[in-house]
């Protein structure tokens, strides 16, 4: 049997990491002087060569339109959970109702899996707590859930199935 060769570590092998790193790094700076260009293209090429036994190779996918109706749909959910959260909040004659929720998503890829629990931490109102890889479940607190199945089930029809249609 021959065994599986290491993985090579290329400096580009994430090529949109290090592009999404390095922006986030001119964005945190809040300038375009070119010390900040510098490091910005240091940390867009190191950090993701470091992190490469951690991430694995990269994987290819495809723009879609589903990933941009994903996009909107998460986009237009945390302005919405916002709202809500602020109105309950802010109101002292309403309760929140916290739940805790096992989320049961069907997702093979694990960086689906992140991206799913990311996407529920994100949202204001919910957090995703511990992801059960054998019971492909995530385990999400909900501040407000008067009906937890019904949450769980939009948390999976909104996020994890488009996620599904992204990483088959």
């Amino acid at each position: 049997m021959n065994p599986q060769p290491p993985a090579v570590r290329r400096w580009l092998a994430h090529p949109w990491l290090s592009l999404f790193i390095a922006a986030g790094w001119l964005l945190l700076q809040g300038s375009l002087a070119p010390v900040h260009w510098i490091w910005a293209v240091v940390f867009g090429l190191v950090l993701p060569w470091a992190a490469h036994d951690f991430i694995g190779p990269a994987r290819r996918v495809r723009p879609s339109w589903g990933m941009l109706r994903l996009v909107l749909t998460v986009s237009w959910d945390i302005v919405v959970a916002n709202v809500a959260v602020a109105r309950l909040v802010l109101d002292p004659t309403r309760q929140p109702r916290p739940a805790w929720l096992r989320v049961r998503h069907g997702l093979d890829d694990p960086r689906a899996v992140v991206l799913l629990a990311t996407i529920i931490t994100t949202t204001p109102g919910t957090v995703s707590c511990v992801i059960e890889e054998e019971r492909g479940e995530i385990l999400v607190h909900a501040l407000d859930a008067p009906d937890a199945d019904a949450v769980a089930a939009d948390i999976v029809q909104r996020y994890a199935a488009p996620l599904r249609e992204i990483f088959r």
